[in-house]
């Protein structure tokens, strides 16, 4: 990792390339979430507090990948991090997140942007 403090112990660091990416730049990266399979924005640097200009735009750039996803006031940032909460993250919910993980196949990495693929 290029940007910040990197914790070898932590997932989210880690950044495993295994569900669709939509978006890299030096700050973040969104990609679906392996749990909920919603679009998940991380923090590059390892912590939970990101000076206010960084979450501003981590959360714009989440904002946007849902109006491309799932449509105009479908969707909501949650920024409660459950799983890992030593690592800033937010996630973008629908309606329908808490089932989509048993009604959706799951995503899979094919490269950063582009067409949301799906394991068979």
């Amino acid at each position: 990792m290029k940007y910040g403090y990197f914790d070898e112990d932590c997932e989210l660091c880690e950044a495993a390339r295994f569900t669709h990416w939509y978006y890299e730049d030096e700050i973040c990266w969104i990609a679906d979430c392996e749990a909920c399979s919603t679009p998940m924005v991380v923090w590059k640097s390892h912590g939970t507090e990101p000076e206010p200009g960084e979450v501003d735009w981590m959360l714009e750039r989440l904002t946007q990948v849902g109006l491309d996803r799932f449509g105009e006031g479908v969707a909501s940032v949650d920024r409660t991090m459950r799983q890992v909460p030593d690592h800033f993250h937010a996630h973008l919910r629908d309606p329908h997140w808490l089932s989509r993980r048993w009604l959706e196949a799951p995503s899979k990495y094919s490269g950063v942007g582009g067409t949301r693929q799906f394991l068979k």
